[in-house]
């Protein structure tokens, strides 16, 4: 059945807020990084430190991230059409997966520029200027990652969650580089390049994480909270016998319900339709997030016949 209720519209229309929501939250976390990447890179020039240009180039990676987002939310609210016929929400899955790249990239070069310092042990210089930009990415790392991390749950956005994941291992990183300083300011020169590993090891931690998240969005995964949430608000529908297969997926931070109930087969098709017009609006406001919902009414097999579920099931095996 088509979604047409007023409550659908309603939430069509708080998704395309949440789209809004989620630039806003791009472009605010983009000045913040942006700040300071270029406050770092004035240091790294100044001071020759391999963990901090490690912290900077990620910092910058993390800044420049924000415009695949930026471009999928725009393209999220596109209306759907024939080709596209569930919309653009896709995009965000994309630009996921190009954010989990950026990090690997970042993740590399880090590596690579600790490495070469191991070989090549170099003295770095101004090691106050040095601690105090790596204090200056900590407090602009966190912030952007709580910023970014809370934005993407309102949202239902695992792109946005990703990238926050991505700026809150920057901040620790930063963290790494005072020890680093801290380091050199006692005459020991290889705490920097070892501080740009352990900067290398963190970035790969994170990068599982966001793995993790964006994996699971692209293979349709969803909590299992939410479907018992569904099946719960499904199985107090007046009408409603039995829930069957019930499907939710994601579309950009949009979910979608696909679902089958068993109404009483004495029902004419006026009846059974306004059950289903009734289980949809119950799981428009049961599942969070949810913007459309497809019910389909199977009535209840005749004496003696079989259940249609069950035999779809054996043939199904």
């Amino acid at each position: 059945m088509k979604p047409h209720s007023h409550e659908s519209a309603d939430k069509v229309d708080r998704a395309l807020e949440s789209s809004a929501q989620g630039m806003r939250a791009l472009w605010i976390s983009l000045a913040v990084l942006g700040v300071t990447a270029v406050t770092q890179a004035v240091v790294v020039v100044l001071s020759g430190s391999v963990a901090l240009l490690g912290d900077t180039v990620h910092n910058a990676a993390d800044a420049l991230t924000a415009l695949p987002l930026g471009v999928a939310f725009v393209l999220g609210r596109r209306a759907a059409n024939r080709r596209f016929t569930y919309g653009y929400g896709r995009a965000e899955d994309l630009a996921g997966i190009v954010i989990v790249l950026t990090i690997t990239a970042s993740a590399f070069f880090a590596a690579w520029t600790a490495i070469d310092r191991l070989l090549n042990p170099q003295g770095i210089s101004h090691l106050p200027a040095v601690a105090a930009a790596a204090v200056v990415g900590f407090v602009g790392n966190e912030w952007v990652a709580r910023y970014r991390i809370r934005v993407g749950r309102e949202i239902g956005s695992a792109a946005l969650i990703a990238d926050g994941l991505h700026a809150r291992t920057d901040g620790f990183t930063s963290l790494a580089v005072l020890l680093g300083a801290g380091g050199a300011a006692i005459g020991w020169r290889l705490a920097d390049p070892i501080v740009g590993l352990l900067i290398t090891a963190a970035i790969v931690l994170v990068l599982r994480d966001a793995c993790r998240e964006v994996f699971r969005r692209v293979m349709d995964a969803v909590d299992p909270a939410l479907v018992d949430a569904a099946e719960l608000a499904l199985g107090r529908v007046p009408g409603v016998r039995a829930v069957g297969e019930l499907r939710l997926r994601w579309i950009g931070h949009r979910l979608r319900a696909e679902v089958a109930v068993v109404v009483d087969g004495e029902l004419n098709v006026r009846e059974a339709h306004q059950v289903a017009v009734e289980a949809e609006h119950a799981l428009l406001h049961a599942v969070p997030k949810l913007t459309a919902a497809l019910v389909h009414a199977d009535p209840t097999p005749a004496p003696g016949a079989p259940d249609p579920h069950l035999v779809l099931a054996h043939h199904g095996t």
